[in-house]
């Protein structure tokens, strides 16, 4: 059991990602968070 478990922890932290990878994967959520905030603010928008 724990040799597997070994195997894998070591496959899973080899399989880390960059640091440019996760930086273009929180800009990547900001920039839609931005979009789908503004559209839900421009939808209400004319509402009010």
């Amino acid at each position: 059991m724990f040799d597997n478990l070994d195997d894998q922890m070591k496959k899973d932290s080899k399989a880390e990602s960059t640091n440019s990878e996760r930086a273009f994967v929180w800009l990547a959520v900001a920039v839609i968070s931005l979009l789908a905030f503004g559209a839900v603010y421009y939808s209400i928008h004319p509402l009010a």
